[in-house]
C-alpha cells in the first residue's frame, strides 16, 4: 500500500509544525513554497530550503527539489519542498491532502476540490466551502481544535501573550528597504539595542529579551510587514531551535482531521 501524500502550501514555523506532526505519524509530505519565503522564525521554518538547498528542523530534513524529482526525496525519507506558489505542481503530485498553512489570514486560491480531502490554517476560510476542514490557530482555550463548519476566530492583529508581553514583542518594519540584520536570531539583546537597520532607519529592541525571529538577511520589505520577533524568555535560548507549542498544537490538529477523513474513507469503501 502506497503512502498518503500530503502537500503542504507554506514552509513557515506554523507550517513546519504541521509537517513534522505528518511526518512522525508516517505520511509523505511535500512543501509547495514561494519564490522568496518571509518566515521570520527561520530556524524552525523548512522553507528555508528553498535560500539553502537543505533545511534542517530538529530530526526532519526538507530539500529544495521539482515537481520531476519529489519522489526521489520522498524515498530518501526527506521532505521535497517545490517553489510553487499557484500549487501547478498538484496536477503531478495528486495529493490525497492539500493543507493551507500559509497563515495569510486570507485565502490566497485554495479551493475545496484541489485534493480529495483540504485542510487550512486559521481565519480567512470557511470549512465546508472554502475547504473541507479549518483548524484553529488562535492562542487560547481553543487553539489547534478542527472546525467542520464555519470560520476560525478573526484577525486580532495582536500576537499572542508570551511572558507577559504581547502586541510589543512584534518588530514591523517603519519603511520600505533591505534589511540588513545585525542581531539574529538566537541572541540576546537589551532594550534599545539595535537588532537591524531598514533603509537606513535602525530597529530597536523593545526590551530586553531573545531574538526569536528575523526575516532573512537582505530581504526586501514593504513598510508595516513584520520583521522580528524578541521573546522576553532570554534564558530560554533552546526554543529558537525547537518547533513551538502552538505550531505542534496546530500540526496535533491537522492530523486529526486527516486521520478522521481517512478513517471515514475506509468504513465507505
Amino acid at each position: 500500500m502506497e503512502k498518503i501524500i500530503v502537500a503542504v502550501r507554506g514552509g513557515g514555523d506554523i507550517a513546519t509544525g504541521v509537517v513534522y506532526r505528518l511526518k512522525k505519524c508516517g505520511f509523505d509530505v511535500v512543501i509547495l513554497e514561494s519564490e522568496k519565503p518571509s518566515a521570520i522564525r527561520r530556524t524552525v521554518s523548512l522553507c528555508m530550503a528553498v535560500y539553502d538547498g537543505r533545511a534542517q528542523v530538529e530530526d526532519i530534513t526538507a530539500v529544495l527539489t521539482d515537481a520531476g524529482h519529489y519522489r526521489d526525496v520522498l524515498d530518501r525519507g526527506e521532505i521535497p519542498v517545490i517553489i510553487d506558489p499557484d500549487c501547478v505542481s498538484l496536477e503531478k503530485i495528486k495529493p490525497d491532502v492539500l493543507v493551507d498553512a500559509v497563515i495569510a489570514k486570507r485565502n490566497l486560491g485554495t479551493r475545496i476540490d484541489m485534493a480529495p480531502f483540504t485542510v487550512a490554517l486559521g481565519c480567512g476560510f470557511t470549512a465546508g466551502e472554502d475547504v473541507h476542514a479549518v483548524v484553529e490557530t488562535m492562542r487560547g482555550h481553543t487553539l489547534g481544535r478542527v472546525i467542520y463548519s464555519g470560520d476560525a476566530a478573526p484577525n486580532t492583529g495582536s500576537p499572542g501573550e508570551i511572558g507577559g508581553k504581547s502586541a510589543e514583542r512584534a518588530i514591523y518594519s517603519p519603511c520600505a528597504g533591505k534589511i540588513k540584520v545585525i542581531k539574529d536570531i538566537g541572541t540576546v539583546v537589551l532594550e534599545g539595542e539595535t537588532i537591524a537597520v531598514v533603509g537606513g532607519v535602525d530597529i530597536k529592541a523593545p526590551f530586553e529579551g531573545l531574538v526569536r525571529g528575523m526575516i532573512h538577511d537582505g530581504y526586501e520589505v514593504p513598510e508595516g510587514m513584520k520583521i522580528a520577533d524578541v521573546d522576553v524568555r532570554k534564558q530560554e535560548t533552546g526554543n529558537a531551535l525547537m518547533i513551538s507549542d502552538k505550531a505542534l498544537a496546530v500540526g496535533g490538529g491537522v492530523v486529526e482531521a486527516v486521520m478522521a477523513h481517512l478513517r471515514d474513507r475506509i468504513w465507505t469503501e
